[in-house]
């Protein structure tokens, strides 16, 4: 009857969609086809997801700021392009070629990371923009939003209130505009947070002679500039410093 045929249609259909969850093989069943949707790379389908090799870090870029904070619409070149995101996955880590030791990575995927202006390479994962960094480009790990308390520095790096003025005054007494100084940036400033420092060949961490309130004095041009809570801060290699007092 009518009532019979339909439920024979229906049981003949879910077994065939149940059988289609499943890719077969020569060696039988192996996959969902699900999982072998993957994910899209460049606007081309990959199989499974995007890992990270040796020390590389995969990194989701945060969004690039069409307005100001008061409401002005950026057009072109004007808008503003952070080099800040979040970990999405990360490699390895980087072997010594000597020792043979793996080092850890500094990062694990959900932090917040700001890395170098001209480092990474960008690249569309999944409809999104993502870069590919390695661990030596990232200048600070954070958790939530960027802010002085939930900062962390990696590496051999140290975080540096630097000391700016528009003007300083020379040695008799004449002020001095700051752009006439050879266009030198600020170069001295307070430590407000030191890194875990440098891995030795065995993979162990090196101690830095540096602690935080020390006063220190770096290379010209060696800091990276970054700002926090609305101040500028400098992130300076330890091997940077020149002197501390």
């Amino acid at each position: 009857n009518l009532k019979s045929s339909l439920m024979a249609v229906c049981m003949a259909g879910a077994a065939i969609g149940g059988a289609s969850a499943f890719v077969s093989s020569a060696f039988g069943v192996t996959k969902s086809s699900a999982s072998q949707l993957g994910a899209i790379l460049e606007g081309r389908k990959i199989e499974g997801e995007l890992k990270p090799t040796n020390n590389f870090v995969l990194v989701k870029l945060a969004p690039i700021e069409e307005s100001t904070s008061g409401g002005i619409f950026l057009t072109g070149s004007a808008k503003i392009e952070k080099t800040e995101g979040t970990v999405i996955s990360v490699g390895p880590g980087k072997t010594h070629t000597e020792s043979g030791v793996t080092f850890d990575m500094p990062v694990i995927p959900g932090d917040g990371v700001v890395y170098g202006k001209y480092d990474g390479t960008e690249l569309e994962y999944n409809d999104e923009r993502h870069t590919l960094i390695r661990d030596d480009d990232i200048m600070v790990k954070f958790t939530g939003e960027l802010t002085l308390d939930s900062v962390e520095v990696t590496g051999e790096n140290v975080l540096i209130a630097v000391k700016s003025s528009d003007d300083e005054e020379s040695a008799s007494g004449l002020l001095i505009a700051a752009q006439t100084k050879r266009g030198s940036k600020p170069s001295t400033g307070e430590i407000v947070k030191v890194g875990p420092g440098k891995m030795a060949s065995n993979g162990k961490l090196m101690d830095m002679d540096v602690e935080v309130g020390a006063m220190v004095k770096f290379r010209d041009f060696a800091g990276n500039e970054i700002k926090i809570d609305g101040k500028e801060f400098a992130v300076v290699r330890y091997t940077d410093l020149l002197a501390k007092f």
